[in-house]
């Protein structure tokens, strides 16, 4: 298998630019923002973290390709860094401090992309989470202060935290009632929403979440990481990976459940 080392230390001077560049703004009086065509909101923080990371990966990677939320593609190539630059923007314009940058590198190989490394940075929660493949997922200030992340071994359904993204959007999709009849049987649920939710399925602290409507700079990163600690990151039709417009992500154990309520 690759040694994919050298490529996760880079994530992490990415990640380390853009807290620096997300945080300099973040409550910021005079913060400027925009709506995009989407009708989702977009600061001039998104698009300065988006830059910088470019622009270190122009001097590092010149070679390898690049897909982010607000400047699109550039590059070709088996190998492209996947960027979102503030995941959870609307948190970000109201002082909410869960949002946080998502950076990925997607590999091209013979069974079809896939995320080889990942991490996901939420400084104003002071919190990062980060894996690469085959390397397992961790969390730390550091690669040399780190705690293994592992997900939990919950098999049952009444036993189960369920982490969810808001009720409209799965009004939108006609699959509300879906996700209502998992909540009433599962054992807690709670909409911690964007990337936090998967964060948690790969610390063991929530064990499903899903969301209804993604883009692949929304998943790739925490993809890797619920898979490298242990669980499983799929779409909504069940395909393994980042690859559809929807997401499930559990302990692996209660994925085939989920699927069955959210599915179709």
């Amino acid at each position: 298998m690759p040694d994919y080392h050298d490529d996760l230390r880079l994530a992490h001077v990415l990640a380390d630019a853009a807290d620096a560049a997300t945080m300099e703004r973040f409550k910021a009086l005079d913060l400027k923002v925009e709506t995009k065509p989407d009708m989702t909101p977009v600061t001039e923080a998104d698009r300065a973290a988006e830059e910088v990371i470019r622009s270190v990966l122009q001097r590092a990677r010149p070679r390898d390709a690049v897909l982010g939320e607000e400047f699109g593609n550039a590059g070709q190539g088996p190998r492209r860094w996947v960027i979102d630059p503030i995941d959870g923007t609307k948190n970000y314009v109201r002082g909410v401090p869960v949002w946080a940058t998502l950076i990925a590198l997607v590999e091209r190989g013979a069974g079809g992309d896939r995320p080889v490394v990942g991490v996901v940075s939420a400084p104003a929660l002071s919190r990062r989470w980060w894996a690469a493949l085959g390397g397992g997922a961790y969390t730390g200030r550091s690669l040399t202060s780190a705690t293994r992340l592992r997900v939990s071994g919950v098999e049952r359904l009444a036993d189960a935290s369920f982490s969810y993204s808001s009720l409209t959007g799965w009004e939108e999709r006609d699959r509300l009632d879906g996700l209502l009849r998992l909540s009433r049987d599962c054992w807690r649920t709670r909409a911690y929403g964007d990337f936090w939710s998967y964060m948690m399925v790969a610390e063991g602290s929530v064990d499903l979440c899903a969301e209804p409507e993604l883009s692949l700079w929304d998943m790739a990163a925490p993809a890797i990481v619920v898979q490298e600690a242990g669980g499983r990151f799929t779409g909504l039709d069940g395909r393994d990976g980042p690859h559809g417009v929807d997401a499930a992500a559990s302990n692996g154990l209660l994925h085939d459940e989920l699927l069955g309520y959210l599915g179709g």
